[in-house]
C-alpha cells in the first residue's frame, strides 16, 4: 500500500538502501529536520535485529537461528530529496540525515512477525498508519536470503522491513509515536535541525 501511495509500482525484487550509524537515535530523542529538505516523513516499521554473521543464506536454511530479535524503527525520510535523487540506490541522502533511524524502545525474540503483528503510527496521538507485518511484500527469509547473497550481516546489524500506507509530512514539534505489540512504543519529537 505504501508503494502505491507514492504512485510506485509494486517491486518485484526488494530495494535495498543504506542508513549511516550516524542516523540511529534512541527512543525519546529529537529528530532534527535538515534544512536542506522542506518535506520530513515518518515511516512506522518493524525492524530485525541480526544476531550472527550471516552471508549467502540458503532459502533452505534456519532463517530464525540468524535473528537476535525485533524491534521498533522510524524510517525518517526527507521526502522531496528522495524523489529528487531517484532511482532507491540514491536514497542515501534521504534517508540518511544525522538522527532519521530513531529505533527502540527494546529487542525482543518473544513476537512473531509470520503470525501478524500490528504496526500503527501516531503523530501527536492521531492515528497515521495501521497496517500488519503479514502484508509485506517480501517475508522475512526471502529479504534474508536476498540481501546476504551480496551483503555479509553482523551482529547488531538492523534491517527495517518496510512501512505500511499513510506516511506523511511532519513539522517542527510533532511527537510521532510507533507501536507494535510485545514491542512497545518509540516516541521521538521533531525539530528544526
Amino acid at each position: 500500500d505504501h508503494a502505491k501511495e507514492l504512485g510506485n509500482e509494486v517491486p518485484t525484487e526488494p530495494l535495498l538502501f543504506f542508513k549511516p550509524p550516524s542516523s540511529l537515535l534512541k527512543p525519546g530523542g529529537v529528530v532534527r529536520m535538515p534544512s536542506a529538505s522542506e518535506r520530513v516523513d515518518f515511516e512506522g516499521e518493524l525492524a530485525i535485529v541480526i544476531g550472527k554473521r550471516t552471508t549467502k543464506l540458503a532459502p533452505d536454511a534456519d532463517w530464525r537461528s540468524v535473528i537476535r530479535g525485533y524491534t521498533i524503527a522510524n524510517d525518517v525520510t526527507a521526502r522531496d530529496l528522495q524523489n529528487k535523487d531517484g532511482h532507491p540506490t540514491q536514497w542515501t541522502r534521504a534517508k540518511g540525515f544525522d538522527t532519521f533511524c530513531p529505533v527502540g524502545p527494546i529487542v525482543s525474540d518473544e513476537v512473531d512477525p509470520e503470525a501478524g503483528l500490528a504496526v500503527e503510527t501516531r503523530v501527536n496521538g492521531e492515528l497515521r498508519q495501521h497496517g500488519s507485518t503479514l502484508d509485506f511484500i517480501f517475508s522475512i527469509p526471502a529479504l534474508l536470503c536476498y540481501i546476504t547473497a551480496a551483503i555479509t550481516l553482523e551482529p547488531g546489524d538492523l534491517i527495517l522491513t518496510g512501512t505500511p500506507a499513510g506516511v506523511g509530512p511532519l513539522k517542527p514539534g510533532d511527537r510521532v509515536e510507533v507501536s507494535i505489540p510485545g514491542l512497545g512504543v518509540l516516541a521521538n519529537t521533531f525539530q528544526p535541525g
